[in-house]
């Protein structure tokens, strides 16, 4: 048996800094409930506002989206994706030989290309301004073509820092600041892959937990004439707040709502038609909305992987 615990989602991926004690947080009010938007607050902020103060801030932004339900009605339709051109094929060549992408991106058609950040969709609710503020600082003020894609397409996979120790025989636990950190499965293992494996007995056969970090591409899923950015929300901010308006993005076109459920994240797959049908939907642009977003001071938390392990012997009748 395998089991996962995790902490809370932070709302970033990777992050090669230490956590520090707190940071501002800034959270879309209006879209969600005003249920989920209180409890959402009181669990993450440090020294929370009054609560009939954020049951106000809430009805405001509520107003406003009401408001652009009306005024940009169907503003998600229709966006633009644009063919990268020949001064990305070197760095194209570049990414299409990794492994990871061709292994985690062959469900549905899916293309290399430019999109138009304010064109996007989003389903995260939050975004982490201290670590959306170091991805500015890491890009620079004027970053080349190769740096932004490189940034948002990282085919080198660098790697957060990750601590792990044994608890007792079946338990282990990884903690790391990324949220990333995920169970990535278990794989069986053959003897050629098992070098340097202390002399158990006579091994017959090994299987491997494998917990690691994902792909981390800036991913957007392309269904029923609208674009949901799957992955990358800070760097999709980030490079907007600096000015740019499209970044490259792997593309993967969903031709219907089965394969929506086999690629999309959970928050997606529980509520599609928000996304995909509602006249005017959460998008990129609403975090830069000072009436649709509240900012407060979080403490940061860990991500924690525990996985868990149990054998079972018994005689059974042979037959």
């Amino acid at each position: 048996m395998i089991t996962l615990l995790t902490t809370p989602e932070n709302g970033h991926g990777r992050d090669s800094e230490p956590p520090a004690a707190v940071d501002e947080l800034l959270y879309l009010t209006g879209r969600p409930t005003l249920k989920q938007f209180l409890r959402f607050v009181s669990s993450e902020a440090v020294n929370a506002e009054a609560e009939g103060s954020l049951v106000v801030k809430w009805h405001a932004a509520r107003d406003v989206v009401t408001s652009l339900e009306e005024s940009e009605s169907g503003l998600a339709d229709g966006p633009c994706i644009v063919e990268l051109g020949p001064e990305y094929d070197p760095l194209l060549m570049e990414f299409l030989k990794d492994p990871i992408q061709r292994e985690n991106f062959n469900t549905v058609p899916t293309e290399i290309a430019l999109v138009e950040l304010d064109s996007l969709v989003v389903y995260q609710k939050h975004i982490d301004l201290a670590y959306a503020a170091r991805l500015e600082c890491e890009l620079g003020a004027a970053p080349s073509r190769e740096r932004i894609f490189r940034a948002c397409l990282p085919y080198d996979h660098p790697r957060p820092p990750v601590k792990w120790s044994r608890v007792n025989s079946g338990t282990y636990v990884f903690v790391s600041p990324s949220s990333d950190l995920r169970f990535l499965g278990a794989v069986p293992l053959t003897d050629d892959q098992l070098t340097g494996c202390p002399a158990l007995g006579d091994v017959v056969s090994c299987i491997g937990l494998a917990v690691g970090f994902g792909s981390n591409f800036m991913n957007a899923i392309y269904a029923e004439n609208r674009l949901i950015l799957n992955n990358g929300s800070h760097r999709a901010f980030a490079l907007r707040k600096m000015g740019f308006t499209h970044a490259p993005c792997i593309v993967q076109h969903v031709p219907s709502r089965d394969a929506l459920e086999v690629v999309a994240c959970e928050e997606i797959r529980s509520d599609p038609d928000l996304y995909l049908k509602h006249r005017r939907p959460p998008m990129l642009r609403d975090y830069f909305d000072s009436r649709l977003h509240t900012v407060f001071p979080f403490r940061r938390r860990l991500q924690q992987i525990t996985v868990r392990f149990e054998t079972a012997e018994a005689n059974v009748p042979a037959f």
